[in-house]
């Protein structure tokens, strides 16, 4: 595979291009080490041609154990505490940000106006003038954005989204997702905060609603949902975010979603499903399996690298695409249609009303 292979299989074989290019060392560099950055970190410690240099975090344990992972890998990262003092690094090539969502967009911005190649944690932003603000600066920057919407490089719903592309369901019709579970950790509590996190609709459900988006191969056009508190009403205290909601999408050439979220569905009773169903057929991203629609049984699409954590594909392209200066499949302009689709349900539930996708794309 050349060098410059940009299709769904090119970013997937990251790995094998990351030892097959040049040598030279990527410099990288975490802001936030704690529930999610710690997986991140986790998974970037085994990309090759890496070294961590810098880790940033306000809380003294998770630098630690930050700081101690990477130890433990052969990496000897300097503590931070202030994430500007970092960024006054110049032996940094790229920097992961994992904090709450309230901080994406102005530490997304301050690295990538000094030239840094970043990856940013789903979803871009709170708001829409965030997300406009953000996606700005990536477009003049020399370094490249890419944002923490890693199941588009799960191999699974790759290898799906590719058979759908090619037309193998045929025309399009209509896309059902939903994410159910349990109430998010308590222990986390600017997750129950929606003037930070943005509310589950947009910082937790943005991964699914980010696949519908590339299915239909575009913006809504408008949004129409309800939802709201009915089991958890002030738990934990002051919670301000949904615990379910229900939207139906209206994308061009009469294409609908229907997206549901669930923060009480018993283990094991409805989980997480991202469905597309097409004129021949439908297929289950996540499982990559498909079945015709006049005719019984289900077909299983070949999956490259089937079975590889999507998180450690998406670090790994990541630092790929910074050595090459790449645009990634999960760059910032889809970043913020797919945040933006997120919001505007967000404001249709909120406001008990259809909303127009001019209304959020400002």
């Amino acid at each position: 595979m050349k060098k410059t292979d940009l299709t769904r299989r090119g970013f997937l074989a990251a790995p094998a291009l990351l030892s097959a290019q040049s040598s030279d060392t990527v410099r990288v560099a975490f802001i936030g080490v704690g529930n999610r950055g710690s997986f991140l970190e986790q998974h970037m410690l085994k990309v090759p041609g890496i070294k961590v240099v810098a880790i940033c975090d306000l809380n003294p344990e998770n630098l630690k154990a930050g700081i101690d992972r990477a130890a433990a890998a052969g990496h000897s990262p300097d503590p931070y505490t202030e994430y500007r003092k970092l960024l006054e690094r110049k032996d940094i090539d790229a920097v992961v940000i994992a904090t709450p969502v309230d901080f994406h967009k102005e530490m997304a911005i301050a690295a990538l106006e000094i030239g840094k190649n970043v990856y940013c944690e789903k979803p871009m932003a709170v708001t829409p003038e965030d997300c406009r603000q953000v996606t700005n600066t990536a477009a003049s920057a020399k370094g490249i954005f890419q944002a923490g919407f890693q199941l588009r490089h799960d191999p699974n719903r790759s290898a799906s989204m590719e058979f759908i592309k090619k037309g193998g369901i045929g025309k399009v019709l209509f896309l059902q997702g939903y994410r159910n579970g349990g109430d998010l950790p308590r222990r986390t509590p600017w997750y129950f905060d929606r003037t930070r996190s943005g509310d589950n609709i947009v910082e937790q459900a943005c991964h699914i609603i980010d696949l519908m988006v590339w299915a239909a191969g575009s913006h809504p056009l408008r949004a129409y949902g309800n939802g709201g508190v009915s089991l958890f009403k002030n738990e934990p205290p002051g919670r301000t975010t949904m615990d379910n909601y229900t939207v139906i999408f209206e994308f061009p050439d009469d294409i609908r979603c229907s997206f549901t979220q669930l923060y009480f569905d018993p283990p094991g009773f409805s989980g997480t499903k991202e469905r597309v169903f097409g004129s021949l057929g439908a297929i289950d991203l996540a499982t990559a399996l498909f079945t015709q629609r006049e005719k019984r049984g289900e077909r299983k699409i070949e999956s490259p690298n089937s079975g590889q954590d999507s998180t450690y594909l998406s670090l790994a392209a990541f630092i790929d695409n910074a050595r090459g200066k790449k645009k990634p499949i999960n760059n910032a302009d889809s970043a913020r249609i797919s945040t933006l689709t997120a919001m505007l349900g967000r404001k249709s539930i909120y406001e008990r009303r259809v909303v127009s996708w001019e209304e959020v794309d400002v």
